[in-house]
Formats: structure tokens, C-alpha cells, sequence
């Protein structure tokens, strides 16, 4: 009996460490086991940050070819803009000879008045022809009338008409507000830096707390909670209530804005040029962006696009009627009164022989 304890000693010694070695096997299995999964994770959120940064990189190039686009526009407009001052220049210069042409008139109170007609009625045709401004046609044209109707001779009469008749072509004109819808997109630019993008209102929710493990758990098992919740954080799914949630760096926030103001400089500049397709384009492309990027439920974000939806609901694009039946009465009245003037001088002197 005294032979066989050692034996039996050392036979459940090594059993007992049989057995520990199996269960620090199994744990060193188990944690393999989480660490590759834990590997596996990470290199899938590795790889959906790259897929991002490369969107990211992609929208920064067509970022880049639409202010290429916007600057080649710019350049276009800025030479229609030459040209319509050139213009400008050339009826204003225009103006000074019609002035110069009035001041060497002779003193007969009929052709004073008829070339006062006249310059008035040309006035309103620069008017429509250049700025479209039918107010300002309107009130030359009806300075030509009281002209004309303080001379009070019948011989005027269809010379009356026919101005008559062009005015109430104009009258009959719908009336654009060109100014008050350029003080209403200036009104809208400045708003631009308020209003908020989607990322701004959907921030992201902060991280849970590490609560503290209970102090019955072993080292492993506090071990594994931290990694678990470590994993947890790795992915957040997020209800936005918006179809795709643009992701903008800082920097790109800047140039989105300043993209925006662009449109709206350029839907200005056609508003005054009267290019009611380029300024209906440059309306869309401003609501697009704005439902693209920024916070539709916002109370700022409503109000600019029900503006812009009020501006492109306006016909800014009108066919101006010319007036040059009326400078050619005009025109042909004195032509015909010069023309007897010199058959009475002729007469004259064949008397006076």
C-alpha cells in the first residue's frame, strides 16, 4: 500500500495537468478564434473608409471641372457684358450727336419740336433694344405725344396715331420686375453661409461609456467584454430619412457654398441679359444642389427654395415690340416738309427772276 500512493500521486498529478493544459489550449484557441474575427472586421472597415476616400476624391474632380465650367461661363458672360457696353457706348454716343444735331437745328419752333419727337423716339427704341426697359420707352414715347400735341395741327394726326398705336403694344406688355428679382436673389446669396448641410443636423451620436466589469468576472471574461465593446463602436447605423447623406470634408463644404454663390452671381447676370434659358438652368442647378446637399427640413432652406421656385416660375423672356413705325412717320413728316420747304424756296426765286 505504502509503494502504490506515490504512483498514484504522481498519476492524478498528471492528470490534473493534463487537464490544465487542455483548458489553457482551448482559451489560447478561443482567443485566436476572436482575434480573427476581430482581423476580419477591421479590414472590412478598412476597406469601406478607402471605397469613401476614393468617392471623395472623385466628387473633388467633378468639383473641380464644373468651376472650370463656371469660369468659362463667367468669361462668356463678361464678353456679352463688353459688348452690350459697348453698345451702350455707341447709343450714348448716338444721344450726343442727336443733342449736337438739336442745338444746330434753326430756330423754327416746328422742326424744334418735330426733332425733339424724334429724339425721344429714339430714346425709346435704345430703351427696348438694349436694357428691354419698356417703363422708360413708355415715358420717352409719351413725352414725344405731349410734344406733339402742344403743336396741335391736323397735319399730325396719323403721325399721333401711329406713336398711339406702339404704346399700346407696350401697355399690353406683361410687366417683369427686373430689378425686385435681383434684389431677390441678392437677398437669397446672402443667405447661403446660414443654411445647414445634412452632415451638420445628422451628427453622429457619441460613443456609450465603458461601464466597469463586475468584480465576479475573471480576467478573460473582462478581456473579451473590452473587445467586444470596442467592436461595437467600429460601425454605427444611422436613420438619416435621406436617400444618399453627403459626406463633406471641411474644405469641401467651402467650395460647395462658394459654388452656390457662383450660381446665383450667374442667374443674376442672365436675369439682366434676359437669357430666360440660362437663367431658368442656373435656377435648377441652384434647387438641385440644395436638395442634394443641404437640410430640406430646415426652416432657411425652405425659404430659399420657395424663392427659387418663385423665380423660376417667372417669364423673363419677352418679345419687345419695335417702334419704328412711328420714327418713320416721324421721319417721312419732316422729309416731306423739308422737301416743300425747298420747293418754296425754288418757287421763290423763280417769282423773284
Amino acid at each position: 500500500m505504502n509503494e502504490q500512493s506515490p504512483l498514484a500521486r504522481l498519476k492524478n498529478n498528471l492528470v490534473h495537468a493534463s487537464l490544465t493544459q487542455l483548458t489553457i489550449g482551448l482559451l489560447v484557441v478561443v482567443f485566436l478564434v476572436q482575434w480573427f474575427f476581430a482581423q476580419d472586421e477591421l479590414s472590412k472597415v478598412s476597406m469601406t473608409v478607402a471605397e469613401k476616400l476614393a468617392t471623395m476624391d472623385s466628387d473633388n474632380q467633378v468639383n473641380s471641372v464644373l468651376l472650370e465650367k463656371n469660369q468659362e461661363d463667367t468669361r462668356d458672360l463678361a464678353a456679352k457684358l463688353a459688348l452690350l457696353e459697348a453698345r451702350y457706348a455707341e447709343s450714348q454716343g448716338q444721344r450726343a450727336a442727336l443733342e449736337a444735331l438739336y442745338n444746330e437745328l434753326s430756330s423754327s419752333r416746328d422742326e424744334t419740336a418735330l426733332a425733339e419727337v424724334e429724339q425721344s423716339l429714339l430714346i425709346a427704341n435704345q430703351q427696348l433694344q438694349l436694357s428691354a426697359n419698356v417703363k422708360a420707352a413708355l415715358i420717352a414715347m409719351q413725352t414725344a405725344d405731349a410734344r406733339l400735341q402742344r403743336m396741335n395741327r391736323n397735319s399730325l394726326r396719323p403721325l399721333r396715331q401711329a406713336i398711339a398705336h406702339d404704346m399700346d403694344k407696350l401697355r399690353a406688355l406683361p410687366n417683369v420686375d427686373v430689378a425686385g428679382m435681383s434684389v431677390q436673389l441678392d437677398s437669397l446669396l446672402s443667405s447661403v453661409d446660414e443654411l445647414p448641410l445634412w452632415s451638420e443636423l445628422h451628427e453622429p451620436t457619441t460613443p456609450a461609456t465603458v461601464s466597469a466589469p463586475p468584480a465576479s468576472e475573471s480576467r478573460w471574461q473582462a478581456l473579451l467584454s473590452e473587445i467586444w465593446q470596442e467592436l461595437s463602436q467600429l460601425i454605427r447605423i444611422q436613420n438619416t430619412q435621406h436617400a444618399a447623406l453627403p459626406l463633406l470634408p471641411p474644405e469641401q463644404e467651402f467650395f460647395l457654398r462658394e459654388n452656390l454663390k457662383l450660381h446665383f452671381l450667374l442667374a443674376r447676370m442672365n436675369l439682366l441679359a434676359r437669357d430666360e434659358v440660362a437663367f431658368k438652368h442656373e435656377i435648377k442647378a441652384m434647387q438641385q444642389w440644395l436638395n442634394d446637399y443641404f437640410a430640406e427640413a430646415d426652416d432657411d432652406t425652405k425659404r430659399v427654395l420657395k424663392g427659387l421656385k418663385t423665380l423660376a416660375a417667372a417669364s423673363i423672356n419677352i418679345e419687345l415690340p419695335d417702334i419704328h413705325n412711328s420714327l418713320a412717320q416721324v421721319r417721312n413728316y419732316r422729309a416731306s416738309r423739308d422737301k416743300e420747304a425747298r420747293n418754296s424756296a425754288t418757287e421763290g426765286l423763280k417769282v423773284s427772276e
